[in-house]
């Protein structure tokens, strides 16, 4: 419509039983716009919550294990890590020292390595494995997120 006073423009809004919207109120002049002002807030927020729908939350899925696990406790655990990676979700592999386990820090090391080794055909490692206090973590990210950052 061009430049119009503001009275000018809210006569054209009333005339046609709409709204007159500021759009860029720090723009020189002012932007406005003449429209139904109920229908846009209803639109922006359908189209926020089909946004909200599309969108897939990462969760952070922790599996725990000991130093001394046995080979098939290993292999579940495994499993269930591979699990966790195909539904797209982080994993934190929690490895817990008990008692004097915690001077053989390095078996504990060579476990979540295992683990990551075994794991490599669905994740990247994003944390090596660390040692806070009594317990050794790393974490785990599926493959393809990695990919599509």
């Amino acid at each position: 419509m061009g430049i119009l006073p503001l009275r000018e423009a809210r006569r054209v809004a009333e005339e046609k039983n709409l709204d007159l919207v500021n759009v860029a109120p720090t723009a020189k002049p002012p932007v406005c716009r003449v429209m139904d002002y109920g229908k846009f807030k209803y639109e922006q927020s359908k189209k926020e919550k089909e946004a909200r729908k599309n969108q897939k939350v990462i969760e952070l899925k922790e599996v725990r294990m000991t130093p001394n696990i046995e080979e098939h406790d290993f292999q579940v655990k495994l499993k269930n890590v591979v699990k966790f990676l195909s539904e797209g979700d982080k994993v934190k592999v929690s490895l817990r020292f008990r008692g004097r386990e915690i001077t053989h820090s390095s078996i504990g090391q060579q476990v979540l390595l295992r683990l990551a080794q075994a794991a490599a055909e669905q994740a990247v490692v994003e944390r090596t494995p660390r040692l806070e206090g009594r317990s050794m973590i790393m974490i785990l990210a599926p493959k393809q997120q990695q990919q599509n950052a």
